[in-house]
């Protein structure tokens, strides 16, 4: 090696830099094919890594989901109804729009954390974690506005007069006081944690805002519109 090629690669990082610019220089044009093609295996197999990990086999291939979350879910309308037309877990917690869903699969890095350090691998451990957890969907969910819900049951295309009387006053005081889905429909799909609102701090909301009993009670809904605080 020349004196001045010594003093030009004086490191490793140098070298290659060098390498890479002397190999744009002749063959520009191939250059750009292999950055290109290079850029496409990566974009698929960041797409493949994102459908394998967005879909209910995934979701329940951990025990902590598979035992208890799932079982309950199998119980409820979103599992089987009359129709055959099912929700499944990504359907309601992976958003679907591509921008959104990166950022929750980023998120969902912290729970391979806790699966790791065995955070509910046990009833009792998810029991008393339960509240936690679920209130941190509650949140998420009413912050962007019930987002996975509305994509299946979107306000402008209810046809409330199809509805049952309760269903008809329900919805529409909701979508007039611009209450989003989750706000009265949690336990849906799993079951109210043991110490649901054991501060207090819902039905005083419920309270100060005037919403009947009947949108969490289900037993006092047909009076729903008759309970007063």
């Amino acid at each position: 090696m020349t004196d001045s090629n010594k003093q030009r690669c004086e490191t490793k990082k140098q070298c290659l830099r060098d390498l890479l610019c002397k190999w744009v220089d002749r063959a520009p044009i191939i250059f750009m094919f292999v950055m290109f093609a290079l850029g496409i295996i990566f974009w698929g197999g960041f797409n493949t890594g994102m459908e394998a990990t967005n879909n209910e086999e995934f979701c329940i291939s951990c025990h902590e989901m598979r035992n208890n979350v799932y079982q309950e879910y199998k119980q409820t309308v979103h599992y089987t109804n009359r129709t055959g037309v099912r929700a499944t877990c990504p359907d309601c917690h992976v958003p679907r729009e591509w921008e959104y869903m990166v950022v929750r699969k980023v998120k969902a890095t912290n729970e391979l954390l806790h699966k790791i350090i065995g955070s509910i691998d046990t009833p009792e451990k998810f029991e008393a974690k339960r509240l936690q957890l679920a209130e941190h969907v509650w949140d998420s969910m009413k912050e962007t506005d019930s987002r996975e819900c509305k994509n299946c049951h979107a306000n402008e295309f209810m046809k409330l007069n199809s509805q049952s009387k309760l269903s008809q006053r329900k919805h529409a005081r909701g979508i007039k006081d611009g209450l989003t889905c989750i706000e009265c429909h949690r336990g849906i799909a799993h079951q109210l944690p043991k110490d649901f609102d054991a501060d207090g701090k819902l039905h005083a909301s419920f309270k100060k805002t005037k919403r009947p009993c009947g949108d969490c009670h289900k037993h006092l809904a047909q009076s729903d519109e008759a309970i007063t605080w």
